[in-house]
């Protein structure tokens, strides 16, 4: 079986030279993967004037709904992925993982994108900047979808997460992609594209895939391409250095293999719950997916004096791993992804095992239902260094697989040292039950580390693990794991986005972003805006109320139906020995009182009051002091209707409350659900 690539709208074999693909568990060739014959200039430019024109005329909302069908379609068919992951070695919990795990990341970005993003096609970073004395020269930010194609080179172990957890932003942000997997476990990647694909959900041009060589791809990128990357430090650098990479300062993402670590804290003896987690943990991180992920756990750093019982407690967990084909009843760790990646873990660890002692592993062990010698097994191995400052290859050498180092520390201070040495990682662990352990080492290591995960008994049960990489999260690090970011919610969909400084008056950036700001034209007359549906309202529609005097007596009896009786509202004398020049009206009366003068009682367009947001008391309101109310259309949001639901949209509106001199007492933002037309 030859893999196809997907190019231009087309499934199109390689041709010439091919990569034999491997059963990792059987040693059995499987199919072959190319990309000979592929123009990969014409695929650039393809992305580019076909698929990233389509995603561009969506809003955030239409594609966030987009990934959600996607992920709905994919879920329905994962028994299909799950049957090839067998292929690569992964065990049914290891393809979990990897396969539903990474469309919920699809699910986790639709989400988000609805609840996060405007239903629009370009996005506002940040409050109004103001610019001048009088308020008419003000600034926004706003983002926009790049007008280039997002390449996606993917490591091996996780064919089908290390695409879509790329994938779920890029065309969240509007961006189309080429995936590039890696050769050897492609099949996988290859076949969910193909789901991808015959869904129809996505637009032409979307998505393209590469089994086989990159060739001389990254040579036809330009500045509104970006390129994201995971896979070993010494390939993202070379990639990373290419000349049109430098030359266009195209964007490059990049996630390494890295050396992260987890700390036993000196409160978590042997005996506490906190030294069985760390051991649990440790242990699980050595064996799923046959320690090959790049956030697994390669350094062990325990406190001086309980290594023996530390190695001791991981050995006998080890001890209970039973090793062999994924397909046989209780086998909990299943090979490398490979024969070559066999030798690249044994070579390494041996140079680890220059600057410290095999304490567990290294010798026979027994496959079940599979041979030893035709898969790509390797057992556990556990290690321990005595004087982790005095060798660097605990450090500095990474086994990526089921590999591990035990080393000791003295004080926080060289716990935290250790962790340093690892020179950037994308995630550690902590393991303590003493809030100022845990604050001392997580500042002390935070600059060092992209993810940092501190448990105790309390957390235990509900987390998600050292290794887990969340779509909410940041997934990345310094240094060593590549100096890049990938997920992390909205920070992962604007790093396929331009953010760009607009610099004009209230009114023209009111009209360029549709969102109300202060200075700007105001619509005043006509109907009430609350008469109005969600169609018929405009930004800027406003309306400004009449007047009503707030009395002492409204205070007091404010006091009495809440209950708050604090002093500046009930004593003048206390009041003014604050900040206060007499009694104060309650901020909150303020603010309903507000709501009295600018609500329209009757049934109408308007639903529901939805929240407030930015709510601020600019200055006290005494009794005998006037309020009058400014409402202005802000922004408007449409919402998807929910089935035998009512059509409505989401409105944002400015309030602006002023005393009888003009002053701005209270401002905020409310929102309301209104009726669309027709509903």
């Amino acid at each position: 079986m030859r893999l196809q690539n997907y190019a231009m709208g087309e499934w199109v074999a390689g041709t010439g030279k091919s990569a034999e693909l491997f059963n990792a568990v059987t040693g059995e060739v499987i199919g072959e993967a190319s990309s000979g014959g592929l123009d990969f200039a014409a695929m650039a430019a393809y992305s580019r004037a076909v698929g990233g024109p389509a995603l561009r005329k969506m809003t955030f909302h239409e594609r966030a709904l987009m990934l959600k069908a996607l992920a709905k379609y994919l879920m329905d068919r994962k028994e299909e992925f799950y049957s090839l992951s067998a292929a690569t070695g992964a065990t049914r919990t290891d393809s979990w993982i990897d396969i539903e795990g990474g469309i919920g990341t699809l699910f986790a970005f639709s989400s988000r994108g609805r609840r996060d993003l405007p239903n629009e096609t370009f996005y506002v970073d940040g409050a109004t900047e103001v610019l001048s004395k009088g308020g008419t020269f003000v600034a926004r930010h706003i983002c926009v979808p790049l007008e280039g194609v997002a390449v996606h080179i993917n490591a091996f172990n996780f064919p089908c997460w290390g695409m879509l957890e790329k994938l779920a932003p890029a065309l969240l942000a509007g961006v189309p992609a080429i995936v590039k997997p890696a050769t050897v476990t492609s099949y996988l990647t290859e076949a969910m594209v193909r789901a991808m694909i015959d869904s129809q959900l996505l637009p032409k041009g979307a998505l393209q895939l590469i089994c086989g060589s990159a060739g001389d791809l990254l040579s036809h990128l330009g500045l509104q391409d970006t390129v994201a990357f995971t896979g070993s430090a010494a390939t993202g650098r070379m990639l990373k250095e290419s000349p049109a990479i430098l030359e266009n300062a195209v964007r490059f993402n990049m996630e390494a293999d890295s050396l992260n670590c987890s700390i036993l804290g000196p409160d978590a003896v042997p005996g506490t719950d906190e030294f069985d987690l760390f051991v649990k943990e440790v242990v699980r991180e050595m064996t799923v997916k046959a320690g090959q992920k790049c956030t697994a756990i390669r350094r062990t750093i325990v406190p001086a004096g309980t290594e023996e019982a530390v190695i001791k407690a991981i050995a006998k967990r080890l001890e209970g791993i039973t090793i062999g084909d994924p397909a046989v009843e209780g086998v909990r760790m299943g090979p490398l992804a490979s024969r070559a990646q066999v030798r690249d873990v044994g070579e390494n660890a041996a140079r680890i095992r220059g600057a410290a002692s095999l304490v567990f592993g290294g010798g026979d062990y027994n496959v079940v239902g599979a041979d030893r010698e035709k898969g790509a097994f390797f057992a556990p191995m556990l290690l321990s260094c005595d004087d982790p400052f005095s060798h660097s290859e605990p450090h500095d050498i990474e086994a990526f697989g089921p590999v591990n180092t035990v080393m000791p520390y003295s004080t926080i201070d060289d716990a935290i040292e250790l962790a340093k040495l690892g020179r950037g990682s994308l995630c550690g662990s902590l393991f303590t039950a003493d809030p100022k352990v845990a604050r001392s080492i997580v500042l002390g290591v935070a600059p060092y580390h992209g993810r940092i995960m501190v448990l105790d008994r309390t957390s235990a049960k509900e987390s998600t693990g050292h290794g887990s990489p969340l779509p909410n999260l940041v997934h990345g690090g310094p240094g060593r794991a590549g100096g890049g970011e990938e997920l992390g919610g909205i920070r992962g969909v604007l790093h396929y986005m331009q953010r760009t400084a607009l610099q004009g008056s209230p009114t023209v950036l009111t009209g360029i972003v549709r969102e109300y700001m202060q200075g700007a034209a105001q619509k005043t007359g006509g109907p009430h805006p609350f008469r109005k549906y969600f169609d018929e309202l405009e930004i800027g529609d406003t309306l400004i109320t009449g007047t009503r005097e707030i009395t002492l007596a409204d205070v007091e009896r404010f006091a009495e139906l809440t209950g708050d009786k604090f002093y500046a509202h009930m004593d003048d004398e206390a009041a003014r020995a604050g900040i206060f020049e007499r009694r104060v009206a309650h901020g909150y009366f303020i603010v309903s009182a507000a709501a009295g003068l600018f609500v329209d009682p009757a049934f109408g367009p308007v639903l529901a009051n939805y929240g407030m947001e930015g709510l601020r008391f600019t200055k006290p309101v005494y009794p005998g002091d006037t309020i009058h109310v400014r409402l202005t259309c802000k922004q408007k949001t449409s919402k998807e209707t929910p089935e035998g639901g009512i059509p409505q949209g989401v409105v944002a509106w400015d309030v602006e409350v002023k005393n009888q001199n003009d002053e701005p007492v209270a401002v905020y933002t409310i929102l309301t659900l209104v009726r669309r037309t027709g509903a």
